[in-house]
C-alpha cells in the first residue's frame, strides 16, 4: 500500500505545481502551517485545504456543522480554552462514540485528552476552520451564563453567604480568574459586545448602581448590581485600563483591548467622579471591523454622485458636520479609502486614531506634549501630502491652517460641530475666518445623522396620519404607493428592540457660484438654506423621507434626529 503525503494530494488531486507547494513549505513558520500559507498565498481556500485534511487522514469530511446541533453536556465538560486552542468541538454522542469536529486532525494528543475525559471512542469530522469557528462561537454563546443570571447566583452565594470573597485584595493584579468581580466584568464585556452595544455606563446612585449599555444610538438599561460592589467594579476596570485605583478624586482616561469572543475589541475608559462615586463610561470599538463604503453608510442617488466628484478634486475644504456620535468620522474614513491609491500622499491627524488605514499616514492628537490638531496640521504640510484629513476644526488657528492649506493645493478633510450643512459657513465666519477665504477653499458641507434600521424580521405595516407625511414634507398620494413601517415588538434577531443597525442620513451643501456669493455677503445659515433648497437640494428631513418611503426606517425615527429642522 502506497502511503500518501499531503505534498502528494495537492499536487496530484488538487492540482498545484509541485514549485509552488515546495515555495509554500519554505515559507511555513512555527505559527504558521502549509494551509495557512496555501491560502495566504491564494492557492487553495480552507474548504479545499480541509478536504486535503480529510483524505491525506482518511477521516470523514463536513462543508459545513448545523449550529442547533450540540451536546450540551459535552459543551460543558470541554473548556473553551482548549476547544479553540486545538480547533475542535464535541458535536454529539452515538453509538458509543463522541463525533468531534476539528480542522486540524494532526491533534492526536487533544483527541487522546477528549477520549480520556468522555470515558468513549472519539471519531473526528474534519470541517473548513472558518465553520469550525462560528461554531464555537454559537455554541458557547448559548451556553454562556448571562451577566444578570451570574448577579443572581452571586447574590445568593458570594454576597449573602460570603461576603470576605468580594472584598478588594491587596493587588487586583493577582487576583483569582474565578474570583466574582473578575467574572461579573467579564461577563459584562461579552455581553456588551453580543448586544453590539457601542457604549457601557456604569452610573452610581445614592442607593444603587445602574448598568446602561448604547445599542444603535440609544441608551437601555441592562443591570443594577448591588451597591456593594461599586467600588470593586471600578477598581478591576481602572487596573485594567491601566488607572490609579487610588486617585478617586479626578478624572482619568485610559484604554483597555481584549478579546471577546474571538473579536479584537478596543476599549476607551474615561472615570469621573461624582457625588456618589466614580461614573465610567467604556467606549466599545471592534477592531476587526471592515471599514464601510460610501453606499453602505446610507449615501445614494445625488448625494453619492456629488461626493464621489467632490472627493476627487485636486485642491480644496470638504467638511462633514453633525453631532457627536453621527458617524462624521467613519465617513471621512469611507471617503479617504476611496481615493487612496499609490500616487497619493495621504496623511491624517486624529483624536484618536479609531481605525487602521492601510496605505495612509495617522497621527494621534496628545495635548500633553502640546501636539494639538494645529501644530500637527503644521507638521503635515511639511511632508508632502496630497490629502490631509483634520479630526476635528476646534479653533481658529486649525480653521486657518485648514484654509490655507486647501488654497495651496490640498485637498483637506475635516469635521465641525454644527447642526446642519448651512451653519458651517456661519461657525467659521463666527470664528474670524474672512468670507473670501471661506469662498474660496470650501467646495462642499456634508451634514448627517444616524437613524436606526427598523428590523425586517418584526416590523409592522401601517398606513401613516396626514400629521406625519406632514412633517415630512411628503405628499399624500407618494405615501400611497408604498407601505410605511413602524417598529415591531421584537424577535430574536433585533434581540427584543424592533431595530437592528443603524444607517445614515444625509444633505449636502454644495458651494456654487450662489452659494459663494452670499457667503462674500456674510448671509446667515437660514439665507443659505433657502438659496440651496430652492435651487433642488435636499435637506436630511428629505433624505430622511426617502428611507422611510424605502421601508429602512421609520417616521419617528427621522423625526427624532431632525428635530432642529422644526425649529
Amino acid at each position: 500500500m502506497v502511503v500518501r503525503t499531503v505534498e502528494g494530494i495537492l499536487i496530484q488531486d488538487i492540482g498545484i505545481p509541485a514549485a509552488t507547494v515546495a515555495r509554500a513549505k519554505e515559507r511555513c513558520k512555527d505559527d504558521k502551517d502549509l494551509g495557512e500559507v496555501l491560502c495566504e498565498l491564494g492557492v487553495v481556500d480552507p474548504v479545499t485545504w480541509a478536504r486535503v485534511l480529510a483524505t491525506y487522514y482518511g477521516l470523514p469530511y463536513s462543508d459545513t456543522i448545523p449550529l442547533g446541533e450540540f451536546a450540551a453536556d459535552l459543551l460543558a465538560r470541554v473548556p473553551l480554552t482548549f476547544a479553540k486552542h486545538y480547533q475542535l468541538l464535541p458535536l454529539a454522542q452515538q453509538d458509543g462514540r463522541i463525533t468531534v469536529a476539528t480542522a486540524d486532525p494532526s491533534q492526536i494528543a487533544a483527541f487522546d485528552d477528549l477520549r480520556v475525559l468522555f470515558g468513549a471512542p472519539v471519531q473526528p469530522l474534519v470541517v473548513p476552520k472558518p465553520a469550525l469557528h462560528e461554531a464555537l462561537t454559537h455554541a458557547y454563546d448559548r451556553m454562556s451564563q448571562s451577566t444578570q443570571a451570574l448577579l443572581d447566583t452571586l447574590d445568593e452565594t458570594a454576597l449573602a453567604l460570603d461576603t470576605t470573597e468580594w472584598q478588594e485584595p491587596r493587588d487586583l493584579l493577582e487576583a483569582n480568574d474565578e474570583a466574582p468581580i473578575l467574572r461579573l466584568v467579564n461577563s459584562l464585556f461579552y455581553q456588551a459586545t453580543k448586544e453590539r452595544a457601542s457604549d457601557i455606563h456604569i452610573e452610581p446612585f445614592e442607593q444603587e448602581l445602574l448598568i446602561r449599555f448604547r445599542i444603535d444610538g440609544i441608551l437601555y438599561d441592562t443591570l443594577s448590581p448591588p451597591k456593594a460592589i461599586q467600588p470593586l467594579l471600578a477598581s478591576r476596570i481602572k487596573v485594567m485600563a491601566g488607572l490609579n485605583i487610588a486617585e478617586k478624586r479626578l478624572p482619568q482616561d485610559g484604554r483597555i483591548r481584549l478579546k471577546v469572543a474571538g473579536k479584537d475589541i478596543d476599549i476607551r475608559v474615561s472615570v469621573i467622579p461624582t457625588a456618589f462615586g466614580e461614573r465610567i463610561v467604556l467606549r466599545l470599538l471592534d477592531r476587526a471591523t471592515a471599514l464601510l463604503g460610501l453606499e453602505e453608510l446610507g449615501l445614494n442617488g445625488r448625494n453619492l454622485a456629488q461626493v464621489e466628484k467632490l472627493i476627487r478634486q485636486s485642491h480644496g475644504l470638504i467638511l462633514v458636520t453633525g453631532p457627536t456620535g453621527s458617524g462624521k468620522t467613519t465617513t471621512l474614513y469611507a471617503a479617504l479609502s476611496k481615493i487612496n491609491t499609490s500616487d497619493k500622499n495621504i496623511i491624517t491627524i486624529e483624536d484618536p486614531i479609531e481605525y487602521q488605514l492601510r496605505g495612509i499616514g495617522q497621527m494621534q492628537v496628545n495635548p500633553k506634549i502640546d501636539l494639538t490638531f494645529a501644530a500637527g496640521l503644521r507638521s503635515i504640510l511639511r511632508q508632502d501630502p496630497d490629502v490631509i484629513m483634520v479630526g476635528e476644526i476646534r479653533d481658529v488657528e486649525t480653521a486657518e491652517i485648514a484654509i490655507h492649506a486647501a488654497l495651496t493645493g490640498h485637498l483637506v478633510f475635516s469635521t465641525l460641530h454644527t447642526n446642519d450643512s448651512f451653519g458651517a459657513v456661519s461657525r467659521l465666519l463666527d470664528m474670524g475666518i474672512e468670507p473670501f477665504l471661506i469662498s474660496s477653499s470650501l467646495l462642499g458641507v456634508m451634514a448627517q445623522r444616524l437613524v436606526r434600521r427598523v428590523c425586517p424580521g418584526c416590523r409592522q405595516a401601517y398606513t401613516p396620519a396626514p400629521h406625519e407625511l406632514q412633517q415630512l414634507g411628503l405628499a399624500p398620494a407618494v405615501a400611497a404607493e408604498r407601505p410605511f413601517y413602524r417598529a415591531g415588538t421584537g424577535c430574536e434577531a433585533c434581540r427584543g428592540k424592533g431595530y437592528h443597525g443603524r444607517t445614515g442620513i444625509h444633505e449636502l451643501l454644495v458651494c456654487t457660484d450662489a452659494v459663494r456669493t452670499q457667503v462674500m455677503q456674510r448671509a446667515d445659515a437660514a439665507a443659505l438654506r433657502r438659496t440651496a433648497v430652492a435651487r433642488g437640494m435636499p435637506t436630511l428631513r428629505d433624505d430622511g423621507a426617502e428611507k422611510v418611503l424605502a421601508g429602512i426606517t421609520t417616521v419617528e425615527e427621522v423625526l427624532r434626529v431632525t428635530q432642529d429642522e422644526l425649529l
